[in-house]
């Protein structure tokens, strides 16, 4: 079965910045795609930001600008730098591969406080 590990959440003051890191147990570049969601408390699941397999990118507008999907797959790893945190970023973040089904991983938690 397809794993996924996230990591690199925390407790950040708002202006700061986190990379979340996905770390696959198999080849990334096998998925269509990868992306990361997120859970805010007392919210709907979003989605955040994708990568496809030939490298196109894409963000949800409210942080158009602050993250950066990108991904080393020689580590079989995406990462999600966020800068500029905002206390509306406070989430669960969940990494995600879709090869005609969607894996998940744990998620991880990161808290902006003001």
């Amino acid at each position: 079965q397809v794993q996924l590990v996230e990591s690199g959440g925390g407790l950040v003051q708002a202006g700061g910045s986190l990379r979340l890191s996905c770390t696959v147990s198999e080849s990334i570049s096998s998925f269509n795609s990868m992306a990361w969601y997120r859970l805010p408390p007392g919210n709907l699941r979003e989605v955040v930001a994708i990568i496809t397999s030939g490298g196109s990118t894409s963000y949800v507008d409210s942080v158009k600008g602050r993250f950066t999907i990108s991904r080393d797959n020689a580590k079989n790893t995406v990462y999600l730098q966020m800068n500029s945190l905002k206390p509306e970023d406070t989430a669960v973040y969940y990494c995600s591969a879709e090869r005609r089904k969607y894996y998940w991983g744990q998620g991880t938690q990161v808290t902006v406080s003001s």
